[in-house]
């Protein structure tokens, strides 16, 4: 269960750090950032259909979330089992700085926050479009949905409450995870701490560079429909098939 637990985390790293890395495209602007979202989505086509690869990742990610998941609570309960009533009947001399220590003890909760910020509040609103704060959000318009969310502060810090719980649980879990599969040696363990810090770190300032950009306006607002479509269907190409506006914008 560990390494499940352990492999399951490393392929979530992966993820977060690749989408940290594709939010930054906004800075570029426009329809440069929802041409990158296209892009996702058109991977492989015509081998496989549009948007076929996108959603071959998300049921991936979805059972190694299930298999996290399963794995956290296993391990929780046979842990409880195993110490009975007595909470003081395992305890370390010595403590790790108050930082990495706070990190360790708020995994598991940790965890729920996150799964419940991903299920409740991250999917309903950028995927689905069903949590809509800010203004009308419309399929295939990432960046006015970013722009129109991010500009209410609570938004903002409804996303900075659950990036601070994901870093510490990336910082604790870069360490665990190695641990588990034996990458930590003692004349390894500074250099694993640094690196985990790092990791946790660069994330939260990654993730939070663009809403925290939207908020302050230091980015563009979205361009008025009549604006946008021609240069967004021009700069996609041949996928500009697959949206309706297109087609009426070049017609």
């Amino acid at each position: 269960m560990k390494r499940m637990m352990a492999i399951s985390g490393l392929v979530f790293l992966f993820f977060v750090l690749f989408h940290a890395y594709g939010n930054l495209h906004y800075f570029e602007g426009e329809v440069a950032y929802d041409h990158y979202a296209v892009f996702l989505r058109a991977l492989l086509v015509p081998i496989m259909p549009y948007g076929g690869v996108l959603w071959i990742l998300r049921l991936a990610l979805m059972a190694c979330l299930l298999a996290h998941a399963g794995s956290a609570f296993h391990l929780w309960a046979r842990n409880k089992r195993a110490r009975g009533n007595d909470k003081y009947a395992v305890k370390k001399p010595g403590a790790e700085y108050f930082a990495s220590r706070y990190a360790m003890r708020t995994m598991r909760w940790g965890g729920v926050i996150l799964l419940l910020f991903i299920l409740v509040v991250h999917i309903p609103q950028f995927t689905l479009l069903l949590f809509t704060p800010g203004g009308k959000y419309v399929h295939g318009r990432a960046y006015l949905n970013m722009y129109y969310g991010f500009q209410l502060w609570w938004v903002w810090l409804i996303y900075a409450v659950a990036l601070a719980a994901l870093c510490l649980h990336v910082w604790h879990g870069v360490w665990s995870a190695l641990q588990t599969l034996g990458a930590v040696r003692g004349s390894t363990i500074p250099f694993i701490r640094l690196i985990a810090f790092v990791l946790a770190f660069a994330l939260f300032a990654a993730f939070m560079a663009v809403p925290t950009a939207i908020l302050f306006g230091y980015v563009d607002a979205p361009m008025a429909t009549a604006d946008y479509y021609p240069q967004f269907c021009d700069a996609i190409g041949s996928s500009a098939e697959h949206f309706a506006e297109c087609a009426a914008a070049t017609h």
